[in-house]
């Protein structure tokens, strides 16, 4: 390779072009950041809505399930709202992941900003008419596996437990059933269990059909080489 092709590679951005990509990078980060911090949001709604019902229904032994009933609800609500935010969330997360890798990463070696695997134009392309990265199914499906199953999982055994000790040991199954009837609706249970195995069929289908499900994950090292940079 002669010494002007190096030279053309190493200079496909000029020191004003590459001071304006580090200030998009900026804005880029920027974005994902205020969008990350809004999913932490809706989290903090979700358990705090659960501790409030979970107050009311142990408040005392005679005291309704119905509030642990009705979070559920609610949490359904704010795991709807989560998966829109972290959709967005992705979207600006992805634009500064490609210009961490394809545009720092390079100088970071020593290589200049490189185009040849065209990154550039893709990015630009992605400006131009931008597109989500990630179906409504699949947020929801990573908020359910990272957050919201456990919320459930609380939700549930909190109801049972409930059935079960108040206002007195349950004796009996059919005195179980007809303890989590609401008025007369007598199939409470039934509708639990739908509801529930809802949550668990997208959170492992969304979990087979996820992004990047069949990339080869490379190995953890043996020993942390930026830990030990770090340290000195």
């Amino acid at each position: 390779m002669s010494d002007s092709n190096i030279e053309g590679k190493q200079s496909a951005f000029n020191p004003a072009d590459i001071t304006a990509l580090s200030h998009l990078y900026r804005g880029e980060l920027y974005r994902s950041t205020v969008w990350r911090t809004r999913l932490d949001t809706t989290t903090n709604w979700a358990v705090l809505t659960t501790g409030i019902a979970l107050s009311l229904t142990f408040s005392s032994e005679s005291a309704s399930p119905l509030p642990l009933v009705l979070v559920g609800l609610l949490v359904t609500t704010f795991l709807y709202i989560e998966a829109r935010r972290y959709r967005f969330f992705d979207f600006w997360r992805m634009r500064a992941h490609v210009l961490e890798v394809y545009f720092f990463g390079p100088i970071l070696r020593g290589h200049g900003v490189q185009v040849e695997n065209g990154w550039n134009e893709i990015l630009y392309q992605d400006y131009r008419a931008p597109n989500l990265h990630i179906t409504y199914a699949e947020a929801v499906g990573r908020r359910l596996r990272h957050n919201y199953s456990w919320i459930f999982a609380i939700q549930v055994t909190a109801y049972i437990g409930k059935l079960l000790i108040h206002p007195v040991p349950v004796a009996s199954l059919q005195e179980f059933w007809m303890r989590a009837a609401i008025g007369p609706i007598q199939f409470v249970l039934l509708a639990g269990l739908a509801f529930h195995a809802t949550w668990i069929v997208i959170a492992i289908a969304t979990y087979r059909s996820r992004r990047g499900a069949g990339r080869a994950r490379p190995q953890n090292p043996k020993r942390d080489r930026l830990l030990d940079l770090a340290r000195g």
